[in-house]
């Protein structure tokens, strides 16, 4: 459980809209639409194998899955259907505050504010709103986002150390100079966004590469609508890569379990994304598809 919501944690990367996405289009000059709509596809593509594999580690251990309770398996298929309705409008609270985003009517901190309005409202209405649910759910958001805000800072920090000391860069410019084919360049690429990714932050690491990398890139003839895809793939590999695996933190600080633990449920699930990442190798057309009808 810990693993996948780990993996499945790193999909805000490239389901849009995605400020890494944002980022590396105005890095790259391409466009942002285009980029937006090349996600959906290897998105929707990841999310099934996850799935799958959740699947079929639930089949291979079926001694480790919780029984449902009896007394939930005894429910009518009658009460089963009225039971959707305390769910329904969480599913419209959901299409409020992504439907504001996608629909240009809301930007993503005005999009929060609706959720937040919502959520007051349907308590309210489910007559669950109190004083001390009110104030017990500002404390936590307190704690997670004081805890997140602590992490970036450190990201930030070490951020400036390495673009003061200029180590992205001239490994960038490195790897632009030995000349490789085009399989063997996004190979190291790979490496290399991994590895960075144990230290940086994917904006930082878009930031700090891109503009080196983007010669190099364009001579070896790879598509950059492509290459944007399989950027956010492989830093969606950095959230879940210790020592600075952001997810990983988030986790740590929701969870109280040691690190090398989260890594350890995590690793099965930065194999899946490393599995994505050679299946739009192998087949562009995924990323491509959609952007060439627009």
């Amino acid at each position: 459980a810990l693993g996948s919501l780990a993996g499945a944690g790193t999909f805000g990367l490239l389901i849009p809209p995605s400020i890494i996405m944002i980022v590396y289009a105005v890095a790259t000059d391409v466009s942002i639409a285009k980029l937006f709509v090349a996600g959906v596809v290897p998105g929707v593509m990841l999310m099934a194998i996850f799935s799958l594999y959740l699947a079929a580690w639930a089949m291979r251990n079926p001694t480790r899955i919780p029984k449902p309770d009896r007394a939930e398996m005894a429910l009518s298929l009658r009460e089963r259907v009225g039971a959707l309705r305390h769910l329904g409008p969480v599913v419209l609270l959901i299409a409020l505050v992504i439907g504001s985003i996608y629909s240009g009517i809301a930007t993503a901190t005005e999009s929060a504010a609706l959720g937040v309005a919502g959520s007051l409202a349907l308590s309210a209405i489910e007559r669950s709103r109190t004083w001390q649910s009110v104030k017990d759910g500002l404390f936590a958001a307190c704690r997670v986002y004081c805890m997140i805000g602590l992490i970036l800072a450190g990201a930030a920090f070490l951020t400036l150390a390495m673009g003061f000391i200029g180590l992205p860069r001239e490994v960038a410019a490195f790897i632009g100079h030995m000349n490789l084919s085009p399989a063997a360049l996004l190979l190291l690429l790979m490496l290399f966004y991994i590895v960075l990714g144990c230290f940086l932050d994917g904006i930082s690491m878009v930031v700090l590469t891109m503009a080196v990398l983007l010669p190099t890139v364009t001579a070896a003839g790879i598509d950059l609508i492509w290459f944007g895809i399989f950027v956010v793939l492989v830093v969606e590999m950095a959230q879940i890569t210790p020592p600075v695996g952001f997810n990983l933190f988030v986790l740590q600080g929701l969870t109280g379990r040691d690190l090398p633990y989260l890594a350890r449920t995590a690793l099965p699930f930065f194999g899946l994304l490393v599995l994505a990442t050679v299946m739009i190798w192998l087949f562009p057309q995924l990323v491509l598809w959609l952007p060439s009808l627009m």
